[in-house]
């Protein structure tokens, strides 16, 4: 029996972080347990037959029902302020049991042409194969949205900011123009996290996450998450869990309860410090443009400080100076190649520095017109800023910055 305290309502985000969790085990446990077990065994023939039928609320199979993974599922539905949540092996599982639960063939997709480049490679090549249409828009300009609806579309899918230039949606907006046409809005949350903004409160029908990247924190486990109302969770994506099982493990799902306790004070501290390396950068002379939601300068930095709760996230990109493409790459691959402290990797949220260079990493399976159009160049870098003295970092892009010609 366990003596856990019922949670009293009207609690902060901080505190949701820390507490939020399914009832404790019998022996009291301050932190939450990990239960490493594939199945879980039943009392009798008929409790297993109704908890297999879902009439009846038990563990039994650790593709689709775990208490750790149901605890992590539950902070995080606390933290978005939204009913419920279904743990994924990855992000871009998450994506794929979404496309998964809500299309069919001859369904169509809205979708922003910026989001992470698997992302389109999957919305639009592989479901492609199986019939679903999709079109690909502009992120920040809604007419490109509406105009792009069609009877048949089921789902508008924004990143919001986009990786790596950090372009915000009005998420109100697409909102309405998906509600209005019987569709459904899913909102990629990854850069933010539930820290800076909460998607369902602008409208957001579905939230996903990479919990590989802020949730965890720390560069340690591939997760991923949806984040919906109940009925959507209980109708639309369980099933296909329990028959497809693109499950996340209980011991990934610990390592991102753990992280979730401190998110809200890496978020801030990791917001500050990128938006201190963002106007350092955009004083450089090596460097063309900075994109950052948390400089005045950006086309959209009233909305997202709006959206975002007055922070711009982690995440610098920059041009580097170059007279052509090819010179781009060979200038912003000096950058990062000079650097000594940043780790070079394409992925983010650790508080490590990293840098990448998109074109050819995150966005690398693209062709060259659609990095284009998503506003990816040869000479872009991405900074997603950690939690080293910002005097390090500056010193350790000024390397490869000062020897450019």
């Amino acid at each position: 029996m366990s003596d856990a305290k019922q949670l009293p309502p009207n609690l902060h985000l901080e505190t949701l972080a820390v507490r939020t969790a399914v009832d404790k085990s019998q022996y009291g446990e301050n932190s939450e347990a990990l239960y490493l077990s594939s199945s879980f065994t039943q009392p009798d023939c008929e409790t297993a037959a109704r908890r297999f039928a879902g009439e009846q609320e038990g563990y039994i199979y650790s593709r689709f029902t775990n208490p750790t993974t149901a605890s992590m599922e539950q902070r995080l539905a606390a933290l978005e302020g939204m009913e419920a949540a279904i743990g994924t092996s990855s992000g871009m599982s998450a994506v794929l049991l979404l496309c998964m639960g809500l299309l069919k063939a001859g369904d169509h997709v809205v979708c922003s042409q910026s989001v992470f480049g698997s992302t389109i490679k999957l919305i639009g090549t592989e479901f492609g194969k199986f019939g679903v249409q999709s079109t690909f828009v502009s992120q920040t300009d809604a007419a490109q949205w509406q105009a792009a609806m069609r009877p048949n579309t089921r789902l508008l899918f924004a990143e919001t900011p986009t990786n790596p230039l950090g372009d915000v949606c009005d998420i109100q907006a697409l909102a309405n123009i998906a509600h209005n046409g019987g569709a459904l809005l899913a909102v990629d949350n990854c850069f933010c996290s539930p820290a800076l903004q909460q998607p369902v409160r602008f409208g957001a029908d579905i939230v996903v996450h990479s919990g590989t990247k802020y949730l965890d924190g720390q560069g340690r486990v591939v997760a991923g998450a949806l984040v919906a109302s109940k009925k959507l969770i209980t109708e639309k994506f369980i099933p296909i869990m329990r028959s497809a099982g693109m499950s996340l493990s209980p011991f990934n799902a610990w390592v991102v309860l753990k992280g979730m306790e401190t998110l809200g004070i890496r978020m801030e501290a990791q917001s500050q410090r990128a938006l201190e390396l963002a106007l350092w950068l955009e004083s450089h002379p090596k460097i063309e443009r900075v994109y950052y939601p948390g400089l005045k300068s950006h086309a959209q930095y009233e909305l997202a400080m709006a959206q975002q709760s007055g922070r711009g996230g982690a995440v610098v990109s920059f041009d580097v100076k170059g007279a052509d493409p090819a010179q781009g790459r060979i200038n912003a691959f000096s950058v990062i190649d000079s650097t000594q402290l940043l780790s070079v990797t394409a992925n983010l949220g650790d508080v490590k520095t990293i840098i990448t260079h998109p074109a050819s990493t995150s966005h690398g399976r693209l062709s060259e017109e659609q990095r284009l159009a998503a506003g990816i160049r040869q000479n872009l870098v991405r900074v997603a800023v950690g939690l080293e003295h910002l005097d390090d970092v500056k010193a350790d892009l000024s390397r490869g910055l000062d020897m450019l010609r």
